[in-house]
């Protein structure tokens, strides 16, 4: 078979993903905390970059004062324009990076506005160190740890402890099979028995047990006095304790309800996780990206920009910049430019992002007005292709707006991603309500339930269509559990 060079021509298209388009896309993902990191270290990297100092007026001045110019991005950035870019079409040029860029105009204009480059604030050396004002919690593996160096052991047992302490979950509980920790720790199972034992000894009381029978039974041992019921029911009848069936303990055990009620009540005091109390118990505070509030009849969107910085171009820069076109720097010039370019890109991302959280905040607004003025249960069904169509953009764009970031209502406090949910149609045949608005409708029943008389998922299949919703059992079981709540014979309650 012959073989021969030939030349073609082929026309295709390709989508380039630039690195201003990347960090476009990035910047649009990121909550407001996440974005303020970002632009930091992009001032820290980028010289060009500083803050714009906070006018007079706008120092005292809280979402809830804004107005609805004021809380419109396009608004701001029209406002906003003139103290880093002053004509669109130069900074078009400028990203571009044309080469017939006017930049002596443009360092011009920069030059009109009075500014000064901030200066550092002195440290103050009488305050401690950063080191100084740190805590740290002791951790569970640390208090086991320091327990275990108390005890009198051979080096292979002290090996085996260091190794089941280092396979124990959050809850206290051992993750690994103990033969296989002896065998690493190269000690027969039995003698691992006895120092899994000491162990479980340790505080907290019942830690390394291997489920919660053990646990319990560990905590039981040590009551003063021993309560033998308590101890027989938790080895043989933790089951029927579970399912609160007490008249079948009672009369497993030949004993009157009333001894097991109150044996019961002794457990439900035991520690059914001992690791617990050393679990990282910090709270988590949720800052909002935006504020919706009612004014009049009319809701108005606020955007959270406290603690964002207001970027402009340094002046000191500027001044280069002019230095470097008169004595024709090549090499500072180009350093310029490609820094007033990265700049300038990221203010315009900023700007875009910002305009475009406003427009699919205030899409999601129309569409559920009366989820805004009445709650949970009037949250009507909505996809992310809904809002991509009122606002011309793609659903993905969508998802990244949408993803962790929350809104701050008149109603509390949610991810915007909360707004879109699926269907559930109703029983007539009418306006289908959103899948979040059953799920409140289950709770408040579950809620005001008679704790001795629970309602089954039955039950509340028959409530739910007798307010005109149509769904199935297993429907209510799977929403139940997404809610983390009790199937009824668990939350039955008799003592």
């Amino acid at each position: 078979m012959a073989l021969e060079i030939k030349q073609s021509l082929r026309l295709s298209q390709q989508l380039v993903m630039t690195p201003q388009l990347q960090q476009a896309i990035k910047l649009l993902q990121l909550n407001r905390m996440e974005l303020a990191e970002v632009v930091n270290q992009e001032m820290m990297e980028n010289p060009v970059l500083e803050e714009l100092a906070e006018t007079p007026e706008g120092e005292n001045q809280t979402p809830a004062d804004a107005t609805a110019e004021n809380a419109d991005p396009e608004a701001e950035q029209r406002r906003d324009e003139e103290s880093f870019v002053k004509e669109k079409p130069q900074e078009e040029q400028l990203v571009a990076g044309k080469d017939d860029f006017n930049w002596e105009s443009y360092v011009e204009e920069f030059n009109s506005s009075s500014s000064s480059a901030p200066s550092m604030r002195e440290i103050n050396e009488e305050l401690p160190s950063f080191e100084n004002v740190l805590t740290k919690t002791t951790s569970l593996e640390d208090h086991l740890a320091w327990q275990l160096s108390m005890v009198t052991m051979t080096d292979a047992e002290k090996k085996l402890g260091e190794l089941i302490i280092g396979n124990l979950s959050d809850d206290g509980y051992l993750n690994a099979n103990l033969e296989d920790v002896a065998k690493e720790a190269k000690i027969e199972l039995e003698d691992a028995e006895e120092v899994l034992k000491i162990i479980q000894n340790f505080d907290p009381l019942g830690v390394g047990s291997r489920n919660l029978q053990e646990c319990l039974a560990i905590q039981a041992k040590f009551m003063n006095p021993r309560q033998p019921l308590v101890e027989q029911i938790i080895e043989h009848h933790l089951g029927d304790l579970e399912r609160k069936n007490y008249q079948s303990v009672a009369k497993a055990l030949g004993v009157p309800l009333d001894r097991i009620i109150e044996a019961t009540r002794l457990i439900l005091e035991f520690e059914p996780k001992p690791g617990r109390s050393f679990h990282a118990s910090d709270t988590q505070y949720i800052t909002p990206d935006i504020y919706v509030y009612k004014v009049a009849e009319e809701f108005v969107i606020v955007l959270n920009e406290d603690g964002m910085p207001k970027l402009r171009i340094s002046p000191y820069y500027k001044n280069i910049l002019a230095a470097a076109q008169k004595d024709q720097n090549k090499v500072t010039k180009e350093y310029v430019q490609d820094k007033l370019r990265s700049a300038v890109w990221l203010i315009r991302s900023i700007h875009n992002r910002q305009k475009t959280i406003y427009k699919v905040t205030e899409a999601i607004v129309r569409r559920q007005r009366d989820f805004f003025e009445k709650g949970v249960q009037h949250l009507k069904p909505m996809i992310l292709k809904d809002v991509a169509n009122d606002i011309g953009m793609h659903e993905s764009t969508i998802s990244r707006v949408t993803t962790n970031k929350f809104v701050h209502t008149p109603v509390g406090i949610f991810e915007l991603k909360y707004f879109f949910n699926s269907s559930i149609n109703a029983a007539d045949g009418s306006d289908s309500l959103a899948s979040e608005a059953v799920k409140e409708k289950i709770r408040q029943m579950i809620q005001k339930e008679d704790p001795k008389n629970p309602l089954s998922d039955q039950k509340i299949v028959e409530l739910l269509r007798a307010d005109n919703i149509d769904i199935a059992r297993r429907t209510v079981a799977k929403y139940r559990d997404m809610l983390g709540i009790l199937s009824s014979g668990k939350r039955k309650k008799i003592i």
